[in-house]
This record gives structure tokens, sequence and C-alpha cells, in this order.
């Protein structure tokens, strides 16, 4: 028996299920199985490239892996109602396969450093994130109210008044209402103010974000 490839694809498992059991936890799209079996299948390619390439072309069947996983990344992205979804989990796909490419190349340390790293990204860096959202957020504002004159004006007074950065996207006069949709930068507290002072509106028919 070789023991060497037992121990490959045992370490493939663990750090790929380190990192799946993060995805699953989150409850993305790929989970704990699906990235145990990228990392060792990742794994598996790598070894029976060097085996079957031998010395002169040890690359002949991993080379391909790379293009393989773009296109399972590529299913797990998603356009959401403002914005793409899938982006991170796609992104940790071929990262994990980069590691179980290392593994069945037998480059233990650095695919377990590389994991590590993974795993700060994805557990600790969203607070990161989340301090950046605090800072400065960008929403998408959907207006539609009764038409009155100067209206655009009235909701970008409001904005200014709230030191909102905005641009106006689109907007669509019909019979006796005015639709708006305005992309906004700013810090959180004052999308929140602008939201609460908007919804207070009684001209306002519809308003989403």
């Amino acid at each position: 028996m070789d023991y060497e490839v037992f121990i490959r694809f045992l370490l493939a498992a663990l750090w790929g299920g380190m990192v799946g059991m993060e995805r699953q936890y989150r409850g993305k799209s790929a989970g704990f199985r699906t990235v145990i079996m990228i990392s060792i299948g990742s794994c598996f390619f790598t070894i029976m490239s060097e085996r079957i390439g031998g010395p002169a072309n040890p690359d002949r069947i991993a080379a391909n892996i790379v293009t393989g996983i773009g296109f399972l990344g590529a299913g797990v992205i998603f356009r959401g109602d403002n914005h793409i979804n899938g982006i991170t989990t796609a992104a940790t796909i071929w990262a994990v396969a980069a590691v179980g490419m290392g593994i069945g190349g037998g480059y233990y340390f650095a695919a377990g450093y590389a994991s590590l790293l993974i795993m700060i990204v994805l557990i600790i860096l969203p607070y990161g994130e989340r301090w950046i959202d605090k800072l400065n957020q960008t929403k998408e504002y959907s207006i539609k109210c009764i038409y009155f004159e100067n209206a655009t004006d009235r909701y970008e007074r409001e904005m200014k008044k709230y030191q909102l950065r905005f641009i106006l996207l689109r907007q669509l006069k019909e019979d006796e209402s005015l639709s708006l949709v305005y992309e906004v930068q700013g810090r959180e507290k004052n999308h929140q103010l602008f939201v609460a002072d908007t919804l207070k509106e009684k001209s306002i028919l519809r308003f989403g974000y």
C-alpha cells in the first residue's frame, strides 16, 4: 500500500473540510462535502498528472485543473436584486483547489499555511468588512412618489443633509407618479437617518433598497 498517497488524501480532506465547514456554517452553496471533494479531486489529479506524465511532462493533467475549477466556481455566482452574490465562495473554491494541488504535489507545509490563511480570511476578515461598511456603504434606493414640482430636488437635499453622495440612475414619470432610482454612498448611520426621514413622507407610494 502506498501510504504517501493515503496521507495526501487525508490531508486534502482535512484542509478542505475545515474550509467547507466554515462555508456550510454560513449557508453557502459550496458547503462541507463540496469543498472536500474539490480538495481531494485536485489532489488526485495532481498525483495522477505526476505519475502519468512522468518526469518529462508532470503537469500534463494538473494544468487543466485551473480551467475546470473556473467553470465550477462560475456556477456558484449569481446576481441578486442589487449586487452579485457568490464571488467569495467562487474564490474559495479556486483557493481550495490550489491547496489540493499543493498536497498532491507533496508540498504539505505550503498547503497548510495557505489553508490557515484561507480560514483567517473567511472567519476574521468579515469583522473588518463590517467596520468598513459602517464607514461607507453603497445602496440603491428606489423611490416612487406622488408627482410634485421639484420632487427630485427634495430628496436630493435630504441626501446632502445627511452627507450622502448620490447618482441618479433612472427617472420615470407615469401619470401622477414619479419613480426615481439612486445609487447612494455614505456612512451606515447616515443611511439609516435618511431612510427614517423618507419613510415619514406622506407623498411616498413605494420605497425600497
